[in-house]
């Protein structure tokens, strides 16, 4: 179990202790062989090394990348404050230089969270995005099914997605035991397993080069968060240790995630699909932690990937999210020693250019 869950365990353990636990064991993949040392994974913050490095996305008004940039194209800030950029690397994948950078797709069908007729669904989207183009994929992509049994992956990462559509066709999705009207307690289990598997899948891709787009098909499980959640201190203090090691994990791992919504027009409108906004800025201490700041869309957005919700073509969304391994920018700074434990930063990045959007990771956690 790693540092992340375990601390999200300890912040759990007293509502969990009233229902029947299960543990979600991690994802069972073998790590391919380490490629060539590439910028795109990111190093740890520790000792002279303290380098953050950052996938950044750069799109037109309509969404298409801009490629072509040059270093003195981008300004990181760091609390507002500019850095210099000591790396930087273009990666297109029509080009050599993307074979030092390799990208991952992992889609995570979430059967813990989303309702069975929805994942029912979800299955026919799915296989449409696997047989495109005849089955032959962009990128190496991994399928994760998460459910109320534990977490199986089929068959390792692969470019024939008629192979994964074989596979996933053999597996079949069973009936939730923990489901919303479970109340507060069956959200608990569903907001922990949710969690331990994403403090899985960081040690998987932190085993694996490159960067890693992990699509997560799911509403988002509970935020936990509102008038009736009371918290202790300690349980503050404990919960924002597990945000800061679920952003650095995810950080050092290369992890963009994304959230796809499978209810789509179902949830068109809903406060619920909004909600998680109100959790989005950085958290700098233990007193202003909420179990909303662990959201799957939450989560997403500060690693710079999406939220797509309110539409029922998922095949499409899960191919507008796989996009972002087309083209992107990786590049790195070196942060500055922190003057407390578990320092708060925001990230920026600024283009120069006009009519362009920029995504990549909105902050992180810096140490003394």
């Amino acid at each position: 179990m790693n540092r992340f869950s375990r601390l999200l365990f300890v912040v759990l353990l007293a509502p969990l202790s009233a229902v029947s636990g299960q543990n979600t064991p991690p994802p069972q993949l073998q790590p391919r062989p380490a490629g060539p040392a590439n910028i795109a994974s990111p190093p740890a913050l520790s000792g002279p090394n303290r380098q953050i490095a950052l996938d950044v996305q750069v799109t037109d008004k309509s969404g298409a990348p801009i490629r072509g940039l040059q270093k003195q194209d981008f300004t990181v800030l760091d609390d507002k404050q500019p850095r210099d950029i000591v790396s930087f690397q273009a990666v297109d994948s029509g080009t050599a230089a993307a074979s030092a950078a390799p990208v991952e797709i992992l889609l995570v069908v979430d059967a813990v969270n989303t309702s069975y007729q929805a994942v029912s669904y979800e299955r026919g989207e799915i296989r449409k995005f696997l047989l495109r183009n005849g089955g032959v994929l962009a990128q190496p992509t991994a399928l994760m099914i998460f459910s109320d049994d534990g977490v199986k992956v089929q068959n390792g990462s692969s470019r024939d997605g008629n192979a994964l559509a074989a596979e996933y066709d053999r597996y079949e999705t069973g009936l939730r035991t923990i489901n919303r009207s479970s109340g507060f307690y069956g959200a608990s289990e569903r907001f922990s397993m949710s969690l331990k598997t994403v403090g899985s899948l960081a040690a998987y891709a932190g085993a694996r080069p490159g960067r890693k787009l992990v699509i997560w098909i799911s509403p988002g499980w509970p935020l936990l968060s509102g008038p009736g959640i009371e918290m202790s201190d300690k349980s503050r203090q404990q919960l924002f240790q597990s945000v800061v090691a679920a952003s650095t994990e995810l950080r050092q791992a290369g992890v963009t995630l994304y959230d796809v919504d499978p209810l789509g027009l179902a949830d068109a409108g809903g406060v619920r699909i909004e909600y998680y906004k109100q959790f989005l800025k950085g958290v700098p201490s233990s007193s202003r932690v909420l179990p909303g700041n662990l959201g799957l869309q939450v989560l997403a957005v500060q690693s710079g990937g999406r939220v797509i919700n309110s539409t029922n073509d998922l095949a499409t969304a899960i191919v507008d999210c796989a996009a972002d391994a087309d083209a992107f920018y990786v590049l790195s700074f070196n942060s500055n020693p922190a003057d407390q434990a578990n320092e708060y930063h925001s990230l920026a990045v600024v283009v120069n250019k006009p009519g362009t959007a920029v995504r990549t990771r909105t902050g992180y956690y810096a140490q003394p």
